[in-house]
């Protein structure tokens, strides 16, 4: 290589827990609350417009995703929606708040094989408070030798905080489920996208993998994380 490798940060939700499950149980109940006024298809399509619509307003996370939910039950309603529904949906989204944290295979083990030979860092978008309960609650704060909460992820931002708190992007590596999020902005900034897939992804974190950059690999989970940063000693 180039340029040594030092540091290796993850993305936290579905990357080291479960998150995007909980979205897609909650949007069923929301999808059932509304069956009298839509099908589960057109609510689905509504809902995804007002997401990507509120995005830049109300950031991501369950914040959002509650609000989205709020002013599509509006729209579908013609404004007639039951303040009824309206407290279940609002009582959904305290669920999700308090769901206790489950970590995805191998995530403790990938952290701490990583943490024992480089400097690792938690990198992830969203509502603050949000993800420092599930960073708390996940047992793993202790093996970070930094965590930024962003709230967006993008080349610049990238940049900044390896150039902050590493020694440059360069020398980086993201490790995450998101191509969007997680890989591309990561090599735009010049360092390494390691893409984990994972088999629940929100529609608006889709985007096509750089097949055959350098910079660019893919591991099934996150026992082949290892492995993979071997060949880079």
């Amino acid at each position: 290589m180039a340029e040594k490798l030092t540091t290796i940060a993850f993305d936290a939700d579905d990357t080291l827990w479960h998150n995007e499950q909980f979205f897609r149980i909650t949007q069923d109940r929301f999808f059932r609350l509304l069956a009298d006024h839509a099908d589960p298809d057109h609510l689905d399509q509504r809902l995804l417009e007002a997401e990507r619509r509120n995005v830049g307003h109300y950031g991501f996370g369950i914040k959002g995703f509650m609000l989205s939910m709020i002013e599509t039950a509006i729209e579908v309603t013609d404004s007639k929606v039951p303040a009824s529904v309206i407290a279940e949906i609002i009582a959904a989204g305290q669920e999700m708040l308090r769901h206790p944290i489950e970590l995805l295979p191998h995530a403790r083990e990938a952290v701490e094989a990583a943490a024992s030979r480089y400097r690792v860092l938690l990198i992830t978008k969203g509502d603050l408070l949000d993800q420092e309960r599930k960073l708390a609650q996940s047992g793993l704060g202790e093996l970070f030798d930094g965590v930024e909460i962003v709230s967006d992820k993008t080349a610049p931002v990238y940049t900044r905080i390896f150039d902050g708190r590493a020694e440059g992007a360069a020398r980086a590596m993201m490790v995450g489920n998101s191509m969007k999020s997680d890989v591309l902005p990561v090599i735009e900034a010049g360092g390494w996208g390691v893409y984990v897939p994972h088999g629940q992804t929100w529609a608006l974190e889709h985007a096509d993998p750089p097949e055959g950059h350098g910079r660019f690999r893919e591991i099934p989970d996150l026992g082949a994380l290892m492995p993979l940063l071997f060949e880079f000693e």
